[in-house]
Formats: structure tokens, sequence, C-alpha cells
């Protein structure tokens, strides 16, 4: 699930891209942070930075500044072992609020690329008339340091990682060891590894806040960074100035409860995109949308077996079918891309839809992938709970039976959970949000037919938060500040410049 889990709301762009509690609710921070609050940092080009091609030639570009800003590993241990939060800044164009953070959702995503790839964009409208814009990487993830690393360039070619895996295999506790082992290797050591969960991210996000000259912080997170957003607003609610939210985590549900429920989302869109597909005679699924699951079963289950051939020589295999359909589902706008590549599988070639899955996974013309794969995974054995062999088991029927289009129709067998041994325990609550949170107006955005992150959880976000919802008509993940419905923007960058937010009931279209 890791891969499919951690596909960014930048992906659709592209294509068309602690401890166990929270913080202490503090405006100040306590006397042995303060070095980090008070760090003086220094903008330079941001060539340095890149990771991957993509970012080499997006970092170029010389409107965009960079910085490191130092955090501790742990917070409970100021004077031990430091990392770096990298960032990257599009200055204001005209009178200057203040800094508007922004974070495009993964776990796992790059928020320097993500502002990158945006800013022909966003300099055009008015949120950057008024704000810098800063993207940055959370811990563990693109630029900044220590960064997750747990599988080569290579076995992820080769499909050794979980990507395109709905629940990860891992045969035994000895596969469980070795993964932990090699990620900690990887990443800096088992303290670095224990280091990238959430609650330090939320954390390191008001480091950001003070560093950056803001008193209070503005906020625009997408999917995943509505999970950042809400906690900061529960850890550090007189640090809130304004909090956007779009494609929300739901606070109501565990984390196996949000994996569920995100799986029958997805499901629901195949169906809607099956029945769009079926409008044409020469749809690969066929032209009755009751079969559609059927059908797509017998394109892809075949290659758990046999590979389609690629010019590549790579070869599409099941898994790396199933991210790149899954990945295209995220928007409207992609699924064409789906039935090309579907199209084309049937006729036995498999180019197309490995193409879709390298953007999926970050990898890049040279090959190299960025380390968002990675970064999720790492993130979340920090996050959520660990099962049982048992639970496992039990979580993957549950899994199946909510998106049986994505069902692989094999035995499930009695795996250990991916996270089993790592070197520290999970350290985000269970719920993540604890209770009502009492912070200024926010915005919350979600979108009736969102795939990943279902509407409802967009609905019980705004409720514990307090805030308004802004509900639009659509079937995509994620739709805020990115050109697709001027009603939208508008709305949200009112409410982010002017504090202005919308009348309750008021709905847009996508």
């Amino acid at each position: 699930m890791f891969r499919v889990r951690a596909t960014l709301i930048a992906l659709g762009v592209v294509s068309l891209a602690l401890t166990g509690c929270a913080a202490p609710a503090e405006s100040r921070p306590s006397p042995d942070l303060a070095e980090f609050y008070g760090q003086q940092i220094t903008f330079e080009p941001c060539a340095p930075y890149a990771t991957t091609a993509v970012d080499e030639k997006l970092f170029a570009d010389t409107r965009f500044e960079c910085a490191r800003v130092q955090v501790p590993l742990d917070y409970t241990d100021p004077d031990g072992p430091r990392g770096e939060v990298a960032l990257l800044r599009l200055p204001a164009r005209g009178e200057k609020i203040g800094s508007l953070l922004v974070n495009p959702g993964g776990p796992g995503g790059s928020g320097m690329s993500f502002t990158a790839q945006l800013a022909p964009l966003w300099t055009a409208g008015p949120v950057n008339e008024r704000f810098d814009v800063i993207g940055f990487d959370p811990r563990g993830v693109g630029a900044s340091t220590p960064q997750a690393n747990c599988f080569t360039d290579a076995e992820k070619d080769r499909g050794e990682d979980f990507g395109g895996q709905l629940v990860p295999d891992v045969p035994d506790a000895q596969a469980a060891r070795e993964v932990a082992r090699r990620c900690a290797e990887g990443s800096g050591g088992p303290q670095a590894l224990a280091s990238f969960g959430t609650t330090n991210v939320v954390r390191d996000m008001d480091v950001l806040r003070s560093v950056l000259g803001d008193e209070k912080l503005s906020y625009m997170g997408w999917s995943y960074g509505t999970q950042l957003g809400a906690m900061y607003a529960e850890a550090f609610p007189q640090n809130v100035r304004a909090l956007a939210l779009d494609g929300a985590f739901d606070p109501d549900l565990t984390s196996a409860e949000f994996n569920i429920a995100q799986m029958a989302g997805i499901q629901q869109t195949f169906d809607r995109y099956a029945a769009d597909c079926a409008t044409s005679a020469d749809c690969p699924l066929g032209t009755d949308p009751t079969r559609a699951t059927e059908a797509f079963q017998d394109l892809v289950r075949p290659l758990l077996q046999n590979p389609a051939p690629t010019a590549d020589g790579r070869g599409l295999t099941y898994d790396a079918a199933m991210t790149a359909v899954t990945s295209a589902l995220y928007s409207s706008s992609l699924w064409p891309k789906a039935t090309e590549g579907l199209a084309e599988l049937a006729a036995g070639r498999g180019d197309l839809l490995l193409a879709q899955r390298d953007i999926s996974a970050g990898r890049g013309p040279d090959g190299r992938y960025s380390n968002s794969g990675d970064a999720v995974y790492a993130i979340r054995c920090m996050d959520a709970p660990r099962r049982t062999p048992a639970e496992q088991a039990e979580f993957a029927r549950q899994v199946n039976a909510a998106v049986p289009f994505a069902d692989p129709g094999l035995p499930v067998p009695q795996s250990h959970h991916e996270c089993e041994a790592w070197p520290e325990p999970p350290t985000m609550p269970q719920p993540w949000i604890t209770g009502p949170v009492d912070v200024p107006p926010t915005l919350t955005v979600s979108i009736t037919g969102d795939p990943a992150t279902p509407y409802q959880g967009g609905v019980n976000l705004a409720r514990v938060l307090g805030g308004s919802l802004l509900t639009v008509n659509g079937s995509q993940h994620g739709i805020a500040l990115l050109g697709q419905s001027e009603c939208v923007d508008d709305i949200v960058a009112g409410y982010l410049i002017d504090l202005r937010t919308p009348p309750e009931g008021v709905r847009c279209d996508a």
C-alpha cells in the first residue's frame, strides 16, 4: 500500500506531479530549544540542493532561493545529533504578509520540488504577490538530512521494494529485521531512522516558522499535508494564523481504518472511470461497466507470472501496472492515460503503463529515483501501530474486499508487518487528533469524488478544527491553488491573504 498511498498531489500537475504525544502548546520555545528557534539562515542558489534529474533543471531557476535549518533529531535531547530541513523560497512579488509554508502530501513528498514545479502558476496569482512561498522537504525527504534510504535504484527497477503492493510482502521475522537493518544503515543509523515520524515534522514546522521570521504560521497542505497542518494546530494553537487544508486525512479514523476507507474510495473511482471508459466502443475494459473489474483482472493478473515486454527491457510487472493505473485514477484528467496504457497492454506491450508508473514512483529519465518511496515507508513506520501476522492477514483480506479490482487473486499469506523490527515504537497518537482544537478560523477543501481521501474526511476535519468547509464537486485528489478551478482558487487565496472564510454550504465545481 505504500506506493499507492504515497502518490502525491503533485502527480496530476507534473503529468498535466517528539515523543508519543504532541508538542506543548507554547508561543515561545523552551530554553533548551532557543538555539534552534533563533538560528540565522542564509539563502543561496538552489542548484546544489537538487537530488533528482528533474530537480536539477527546476532548481537552476534563479528566482528560487534555498537554505537549510538545523533541528534536533530527538526533541527530548536537543544537545544530541542534529538534522537539517531544506527549504526553497519563491519570494513575494509585492507587499509581503509573511511566509506561506506548503506541503504537497505523501508522506514523502518534496515541498521544494512541488513549489518549483508550480512556480509559473503561482507567480501569476495573488498568493505569491503577498507571501514568500516556502516549500520544505520534511525530515527524511529529498534534500533534507538525514535522508531515508532503504532500497537501491536497481532494486526498485526490479520491484524488490514495496512499490505497488497493497500490503507489503514480508514473509517472516528475519525479513522484517533485514529491511529495518537496511533502512537504518542507509539512513544514518537507528536514531536517524527513528526520527522520521510525523510528530517530529510538526515540531520542525514551528522551528521553520520562527526562523523565517513569522510570529504566526500560514500554511497550505494537501493530502498528508492536511495531517501535518492539523497536528500543528493541536500542538501549537497560539502560533496559527491560517491553515488551508485540501484532501483531508480523516481524524476520526485509525491508520488501518483510513487505509481501508482509502482503498474503498479508489475502487469507487475505478468504477466511475470504467463507466466513463465504457461509453467508447474500443474501451479495453469493455462496454459493460459491471464487468470492468473482471476485465481489468484478466488484463493484469497474467503479469504476475509474465511481465509485459517494454522497449527498455525492464518489463511491466503486476505491481508496476497497479501503481500506474491507481495513480492515473487520482485525477479524471489522467483517465485517458490509463485507457491508452490498458489498450496497449491488451495488445501485448507495457511501455505506456511503465512510463506512468515511473512518474508515480519518482523515477527520472536517467533511472534515478527520488527517495519518496523510502521516505513514506520510514515515516509511516514511526506513525502507525504495528500488526501481528494474524492481524496483517486480516488487514490484507479487508483490503482485497475494499478494492476488488486490485485483488491479485492469490491466497492471503501469513506475512509479518513491514515495520515489525523498527528500532523504536511509533510516536503518533491514535487517533492522531485527540479532540476539538481551539485555533483561529481554518479552511478545509474536500472533493466529493476524491479517490484517495474520501469526502467525509474533510467534513470531519473541518468539524474537529471548528473551521470552514469548502465542498468541491469533482473526481480528483486535490485542487486548491492548482489552476484547475477559479472558484476554488479565489476562495483559498481570499482566505490565506485576508483570512476571509466562505459562507457555510458554499460549493465549487472542479
